[in-house]
């Protein structure tokens, strides 16, 4: 999304009484009526048996649907950042630069950038009105939206200057991801849209759900080993989602992040936003709007108990 603190201010009862059944006289079957009875009996014993097996999947793939892994994560790396850039897109171009979306009216631009150094290398700046948002990378054109605006843009990737305009078919620009196949977009809400890059309409959609809630805020999206991972905006949170479904997958947590900044005496930073990985080497690179850093990270799944709750930390109200 656009703005981090700037802006965008769900057993019956027997017929029979103990009486009754004390009372009747009690009948003795000959071995062959036992034979029958338990011989006619089999199918409705095999029925009863095929119904407690379905249950028993049908809860144990809800359970599974619903029992998300959550990730924590260790640093690898840290790179400089302009401080001055409100990342809004981010990907991973190789050859160790990244390509990147900046926000803020009057400062929004599309860039190439050193991954050792963080120094731009090419530069786009984008009109005042524009408001710039999600980006991703699909051949050699880049694709961009914009916040606010049904507008979005085409780049070549060899010369930024180089643009054309598309309609964007969300409701909003927020993030944009692909597979190589498709784009992937967000626009705020819970919906994760995918479009044709061809003609850039909506193909597919699916909300994006965990424990039955869905999941808004959707914002800088990156596709990475078969799913889709969105920034949540207002929270330290990544989801992983599945693309065929939204179901949300696990859940990665970098708090400490932000908050290893605000210690250092980095108080002027926004929000988390902004994920890269290099399927080639795979890196996965995080940073967020305002940062200093951009850093390479590792995720792993927490051990243990997980103190407090997904809804609390990743789900704003």
């Amino acid at each position: 999304m656009a703005g981090g603190s700037l802006k965008k201010k769900h057993n019956k009862r027997s017929s029979i009484s103990p009486t009754m059944a004390s009372s009747s006289p009690q009948k003795t079957l000959s071995p062959s009526c036992r034979f029958n009875l338990r011989r006619n009996s089999l199918p409705s014993i095999i029925l009863l048996l095929c119904v407690v097996v379905l249950f028993y999947i049908t809860s144990n793939r809800s359970f599974v649907a619903h029992s998300a892994l959550i990730y924590s994560f260790e640093v690898l790396n840290e790179f400089p950042h302009d401080p001055k850039a409100f990342t809004q897109g981010l990907l991973y171009g190789g050859n160790n630069t990244f390509f990147e979306s900046t926000g803020l009216y009057g400062q929004s631009s599309v860039r190439q950038v050193l991954l050792q150094t963080g120094e731009v290398q090419a530069l786009h700046e984008m009109d005042r009105s524009y408001f710039g948002e999600g980006l991703t990378l699909l051949g050699e054109r880049l694709f961009q939206v914009t916040w606010l605006k049904e507008t979005g843009f085409i780049y070549d990737r060899h010369n930024l200057s180089k643009w054309e305009e598309f309609t964007n078919p969300m409701k909003d620009g927020w993030g944009l991801a692909t597979d190589g196949r498709v784009l992937f977009g967000s626009d705020g809400t819970s919906t994760l849209y995918q479009l044709d890059p061809q003609t850039l309409k909506v193909i597919g959609r699916a909300i994006v759900t965990y424990k039955g809630h869905e999941v808004f805020y959707l914002n800088e999206l990156e596709f990475v080993n078969g799913e889709v991972w969105a920034n949540v905006w207002q929270t330290d949170c990544i989801a992983r989602i599945s693309p065929k479904d939204g179901m949300v997958l696990g859940w990665i947590l970098l708090h400490k992040l932000r908050q290893g900044l605000i210690s250092a005496g980095h108080r002027g930073i926004d929000v988390l936003n902004g994920i890269a990985w290099d399927r080639d080497k795979n890196r996965l690179f995080v940073t967020g709007k305002l940062w200093p850093k951009l850093y390479e990270i590792k995720v792993h799944p927490v051990n243990g108990p997980f103190q407090g709750s997904i809804e609390e930390f990743c789900l704003p109200r």
